[in-house]
């Protein structure tokens, strides 16, 4: 069996008109994940992966080698002696740096858990809360090789403005060494590189907006819409010319940015030299109108591209599911499910296709509790050998006839396509479009290369993502304004004043509304699984599960939102869904730490004892629950839910791990009549 890891590295680009970075995510990432991947890979030598690498990450990675503040605006803040800030800046400052996943990221870092809650900071807890956001971000290869880092981690507190200074210059470094990590890496064979369309487009849309319905017969797309053909090509050809300046040799493959696939767009790739891409396998199985899954473990070829169509169940594990296992067993599930497919074909080819950065976060200790015993395992395996897709596409490959239309989420296009917020912002970059088709013979050639980069960068498919109520980013007005001022700088660059439709944010209030508002007051709701009244509810917590998911897209389940909070004696939830749809699961597991409960329940009115804690269940038109917290001696509880058939867990909630919960939390200060 051949088994193939292709890792996608991508960040949009977030540089404004001035070239300097409205958000810092390229720089938290690298010093957390585009260095520490490649090195665990690197600790097991027989084992081979390809990692794609995005343009734009490359362009902006490159920003951060000599001055890193110069270019990105938190960067630039963050250096700043706090008493020297604006109101404003240091609130944005804090928003930033209250980011970071509070289970994996600042648990561990006690000042940080202390400064994370506080309302209020002088000046030396927000230095104290700045520089213990870096280290949080700093991946698994800087704590353990890096004295600095290790020697600020150990201080905790009263960081002074010259630590500041010299973590910024050593993580510079450290980041400057990256792409040169990789190059040896893939010079050795140990690893492949791709990339992606210059500014991560969605080509099947930019070459023809009804590839959106062809995907999806639903799909509402823009009127009066263009193609933008000469875009698409442009964002191939530069893409490669702009790979090679970095890594010196031409990539052999692409990923499409998102998978994203039809029959023009895959003509396109290999016209301009590209000899493999990857999608999903959802787009296989339209292809060959078949979801048989013996067809998935193959290479194909059509009109001469040799095509792979990664494993969802495979690639999902990783990204979502095993965050919540310990990384042994996670590791012990994947080579289980590797060994079912192999014997049914010890010949197939498995791909396992992913985001290669944001759901570490998610995962103790970067994920290498996870990938390191995986590794080791895959490497002692004798039926499975790692392949790079660069050898896979070397290899013999079966004959496709027919492609599909559609990306990796749910072989459709409607995350970039289809809400009226993402119409009106295809609206407007096409409006643009026509406008500088009417000016554009009036313009010198540098304007008209200014123009043309302002072009390709707003046809990135992260805008279109965060538009809409699909996804949630709490920075969803920060990517709305990078968006339109992509548009706005090209009427600025033509001279002529732009609409003053352009202005207007796209996102409203419903898209930036946040997933988990928490607590506010004391509750005693009547438990009995139905929503009696509005009031019983007030000052709940609530988790909107339907955001949750904002880095990447996933079957959310059943359940839709959860409502929680307590009184002096308990704790309360309601699941909320509609009724019909209790049918599918049949039990509940609860996970209660550190009371080391783990019990499973069937869905049915019942009263339990878990330990010295009555547990009551309602299921009704919700699923409602009381937990007595009368006899727990600790003041937090951190526990999880599992919504399960006979066979298999069908949703964990919340969505984002374990809900941590303060059992002597005082409201008082909320109070309101």
């Amino acid at each position: 069996m051949n088994l193939c890891f292709l890792w996608h590295m991508h960040q949009p680009d977030y540089r404004n008109k001035a070239g300097i970075m409205q958000m810092p995510w390229v720089f938290l990432h690298a010093i957390k994940d585009y260095y520490d991947m490649p090195w665990m890979l690197s600790l097991y030598p027989q084992m081979k992966a390809t990692f794609n690498i995005t343009p734009p990450l490359i362009q902006q990675l490159e920003l951060y080698y000599e001055e890193p503040a110069r270019y990105d605006k938190f960067l630039s803040l963050w250096l700043t002696d706090p008493q020297r800030l604006e109101e404003k800046e240091r609130a944005w400052l804090i928003k930033i740096c209250k980011s970071s996943q509070y289970d994996t990221m600042v648990q561990g870092l006690t000042r940080y858990e202390e400064l994370y809650y506080h309302e209020h900071l002088n000046n030396q807890e927000l230095r104290d809360l700045e520089v213990l956001f870096l280290l949080s971000w700093c991946g698994v290869y800087l704590k353990r090789h890096n004295k600095l880092v290790a020697k600020l981690i150990e201080k905790q507190r009263d960081y002074q403005e010259e630590d500041k200074k010299n973590l910024l210059e050593e993580l510079s470094t450290f980041v400057a060494s990256i792409f040169d990590f990789y190059r040896e890496l893939h010079e050795k064979g140990q690893i492949s590189l791709s990339t992606t369309p210059l500014n991560h487009p969605i080509l099947p849309l930019l070459i023809d907006m009804q590839n959106g319905v062809r995907a999806n017969p639903h799909t509402e797309i823009p009127k009066n819409h263009l193609s933008l053909y000469d875009d698409a090509k442009l964002q191939v050809q530069r893409a490669r010319e702009l790979f090679k300046k970095r890594f010196h040799f031409l990539p052999e493959g692409f990923w499409p940015a998102e998978g994203a696939v039809d029959p023009k767009s895959v003509e396109l790739l290999y016209g301009c030299g590209v000899r493999w891409i990857a999608t999903d396998e959802e787009i296989l199985f339209k292809s060959l109108n078949s979801t048989s899954k013996e067809n998935l473990y193959h290479s194909y070829s059509y009109k001469n591209m040799c095509m792979v169509f990664r494993d969802k169940a495979l690639s999902d594990f990783i990204g979502f599911e095993y965050r919540q296992q310990k990384g042994i067993d996670a590791a012990n599930h994947f080579i289980h499910e590797l060994q079912k497919r192999e014997s049914t074909d010890p010949k197939s080819s498995v791909f396992v296709i992913l985001d290669g950065e944001n759901a570490w976060e998610f995962f103790t200790n970067n994920g290498f509790d996870f990938f390191d015993p995986l590794y080791k395992k895959l490497t002692d395996l004798e039926w499975c050998s790692t392949k790079t897709m660069d050898e896979i596409a070397a290899l013999e490959h079966k004959e496709l006839q027919n492609l599909g239309v559609g990306s990796w989420i749910h072989g459709a296009l409607n995350t970039w396509v289809g809400h009226p917020e993402k119409t009106r912002a295809w609206e407007l970059l096409y409006n643009t479009k026509r406008e500088f088709e009417h000016h554009k013979s009036k313009l010198e050639a540098q304007t008209l290369e200014e123009i043309q980069k302002h072009f390709l960068a707003a046809e990135c498919s992260d805008w279109f993502w965060w538009y809409g109520d699909d996804h949630y980013s709490e920075f969803g007005a920060e990517f709305d304004m990078l968006f339109r001022s992509h548009l706005i700088d090209i009427y600025d660059l033509m001279q002529i004043t732009a609409p003053s439709d352009i202005f207007i944010p796209i996102i409203k209030d419903v898209s930036t509304q946040n997933f988990h508002s928490k607590p506010q007051s004391d509750i005693s709701p009547d438990i009995n699984g139905r929503h009696d009244s509005f009031f019983e509810w007030i000052g709940c917590g609530v988790i909107d599960e339907s955001k949750l998911f904002s880095t990447m897209d996933r079957d959310r389940g059943v359940i839709k939102s959860i409502l929680y909070g307590k009184d002096s004696s308990k704790l309360y939830f309601a699941f909320k869904s509609r009724k019909e749809e209790y049918t599918t699961p049949q039990k509940l597991r609860i996970l209660i730490d550190p009371l080391e409960i783990d019990t499973e329940l069937s869905l049915q009115n019942q009263k339990v004892m878990l330990g010295d804690c009555e547990l009551v269940l309602y299921v009704d038109y919700w699923i409602e629950m009381s937990l007595d917290i009368s006899t727990i001696a600790n003041e937090t509880l951190s526990l999880r839910f599992e919504l399960c058939s006979d066979t298999e867990v069908l949703q964990t909630l919340p969505g984002f791990g374990h809900l941590s919960i303060d059992l002597v939390r005082d409201y008082s200060s909320n109070w309101f009549v």
